[in-house]
């Protein structure tokens, strides 16, 4: 069936079509997953940021939940990012003096993370003996067997759902049944520009669901964080969610500097006192009723340790099931606690199935970064929900999927990107962008968003230094900038456009100043499709004694790890650069809309266009370049 045959579907034929694209994105991830495992080496996982070898093992303990943690840390290779996260699982392995790897048989579970410490948690006391005792131990990401279980679940039960709230929502979003709005007035907003007060307004007047459409740097934030505040004088609580953890911390924190209690469930990536004093764990351990609980859970440990030396058995477990009872009514009371000062409860989409919120319900569910998210993850948060919010752009970054059958199948297709197909009634279009010089925004919004966007009176000509063109592109043709594949996945790397990216970026910061640049903060952004390309920029910028007193104004990443993100400077290394004019996955433009998007006053994009302009879209970016 082609994409294009399917909104003649059924919603409860389009939902088992989801399950079935799903069950083959699943498939291939675990066979991948099993293959990498079987024959990939040990210093190739390390690179991909997928594995910590060797590890030294710190203390362990029982956290505020119960559960038991240990402390491990990287000995070496510090400098690679990694892609370990709260809530992924991962197994942990030792290394005979042959070099073949034995994985311990049990799965454990990032409870938090740093650059090079990690706290996990463990199944139980025997597998903390295993990781103690073992000599040359690592750790790696196991497959994500629970995301998938949790998806299925929510998908079999959205096409099951009958005569209730979730199969009209699902008959709304996928069929032909017509969105619902209140009657009540307008609401004025005169600290918003006219195109967010009237997404608030939307928000507000949805009875079944709303779209926020936030093209780069138009304050989606903002307006979703208004919208939420506004939605509050009407409902005592509202679910907030988004597929990453750090998209969750961000929107949390905002609603957080405007003075909504939040409870955030999960632990935040970006770890700080401000984030850590609003989460679920922190907020349990510091309830007054917690010392008694832990002393409580302390005696049934003692007494399962005694239980197990055979005396007096009966008593025993007498004694540990009434404890166990008095430690449900403490936790009981101790979570009603928390859950009623909330005003938000925020969470990644995947976490919404957490124990804690067992069998919750709210009037309103915001969905952050939807566009980045599979439709079966926002049907697990969507259950617990009476009507749906969902912010991004589907314009920017797309969900992450391997199995590229699945991908042609529509997996890719997003639950935002239907609805704004079948309802364009319920979508807001911010148009006023407030992130970019006019001649940076100009291409974007006519190739992406239909020339709708404007910028910001005090955006429109911003610059760093007078009379500068705001973008520039380095045509590499010709300059012996040859592409070079490396490993599988890893990708390509070019390594003189990385030499001359840099040269690049010496030459402007000469030209600005040094003194200048430290002075004003004026930061820098280095972006490339292609990892391995990135690894090797870093390295340059590393070895380069030029760049030492502004390192930390430097950052440089893949496209995915820029998004939400802005700088004063972009330099995007397009690396692609052969005969045929193959550009990989340069194809997928939402990845250049996000790339070119992230440049406040200056852009220099570095490319071979004699490669790049075979596609329509690079050779117009080209010619639009060459008119600026």
């Amino acid at each position: 069936m082609n994409k294009n045959s399917i909104h003649t579907t059924s919603p409860i034929a389009l939902i088992q079509r989801q399950e079935l694209l799903l069950r083959m994105e699943y498939e291939y991830e675990k066979e991948t997953f099993r293959q990498q495992t079987e024959t990939m080496g040990i210093g190739r996982k390390v690179k991909r940021g997928m594995c910590w070898y060797p590890l030294s093992v710190g203390r362990s303990y029982y956290n505020s939940l119960n559960q038991l943690v240990v402390e491990v840390e990287r000995r070496e290779d510090k400098e690679i990012e990694h892609v370990f996260e709260f809530g992924r699982p991962v197994c942990f392995f030792t290394q005979d003096a042959s070099e073949r790897l034995h994985y311990f048989n049990f799965t454990a579970t990032v409870n938090y993370v740093d650059e090079d410490r990690m706290v996990v948690i463990l199944p139980g006391a025997s597998a903390l003996m295993d990781i103690q005792n073992a000599d040359r131990l690592g750790v790696q990401l196991y497959f994500d067997e629970t995301s998938y279980k949790l998806m299925f679940e929510a998908l079999a039960q959205v096409s099951k759902a009958k005569n209730n709230r979730l199969a009209e929502l699902r008959d709304i979003f996928h069929g032909t049944q017509k969105t619902s709005t209140y009657g009540f007035g307008l609401t004025r907003f005169p600290w918003l520009n006219s195109t967010q007060e009237e997404a608030v307004n939307k928000v507000l007047h949805a009875k079944d669901v709303a779209i926020v459409h936030g093209p780069p740097g138009t304050g989606k934030t903002t307006t979703l964080v208004e919208a939420i505040y506004e939605t509050l004088h009407r409902e005592n609580q509202v679910l907030v969610c988004a597929q990453s953890n750090m998209a969750v911390d961000w929107i949390s924190e905002k609603l957080v500097d405007r003075g909504v209690p939040v409870l955030r469930i999960g632990n935040p990536t970006r770890v700080n006192d401000k984030m850590l004093s609003f989460t679920y764990e922190r907020r349990f351990e510091s309830h007054p009723d917690h010392p008694q609980l832990w002393s409580i859970r302390k005696a049934i440990r003692e007494l399962h340790s005694q239980n197990r030396k055979g005396a007096n058995r009966e008593n025993i477990r007498q004694k540990i099931n009434s404890l166990k009872e008095r430690a449900t009514e403490l936790e009981i009371r101790i979570n009603e606690a928390l859950f009623s000062e909330a005003r938000v409860i925020s969470c990644t989409l995947v976490s919404s199935a957490n124990r804690v919120l067992m069998g919750m319900k709210f009037g309103t569910l915001f969905i952050d970064e939807a566009a980045q998210a599979l439709e079966a993850a926002c049907w697990i948060a969507i259950r617990k929900a009476d009507r749906v919010v969902l912010a991004g752009d589907h314009c920017q970054l797309p969900p992450t999927i391997k199995c590229i059958e699945a991908m042609r199948g529509g997996l890719d297709e997003t639950l935002m990107q239907r609805i704004v197909r079948n309802k364009p009634e319920a979508v807001s279009l911010l148009k006023i962008q407030y992130r970019m010089n006019d001649e940076i925004m100009r291409f974007s919004s006519d190739w992406f968003y239909h020339g709708a966007l404007t910028s910001a009176p005090e955006v429109k000509y911003r610059s760093i230094l007078d009379y500068d063109t705001p973008i520039v592109w380095v045509n590499t043709e010709g300059m012996d900038c040859n592409e070079e594949f490396v490993g599988e996945s890893f990708g390509r790397i070019n390594k003189q456009e990385a030499n001359l990216s840099i040269e690049e970026l010496k030459k402007y910061i000469n030209k600005i100043g040094k003194e200048r640049l430290l002075e004003e903060r004026i930061d820098f952004g280095l972006i490339s499709p292609y990892k391995a390309q990135v690894q090797y920029l870093r390295q340059l910028i590393r070895k380069d004694a030029f760049f030492k007193p502004f390192r930390s104004q430097i950052t440089i990443n893949t496209v995915d790890g820029f998004q939400g993100q802005e700088r004063d400077v972009i330099l995007i290394s397009l690396v692609r650069a052969n005969e045929d004019g193959q550009i990989g996955f340069l194809n997928d433009l939402r990845r250049m809309n996000v790339a070119i998007t992230r440049a406040r006053m200056k852009l220099i994009i570095l490319g071979d266009a004699s490669t790049l302009t075979k596609h329509p879209f690079y050779k117009r970016l080209y010619e639009y370049v060459q008119e600026v």
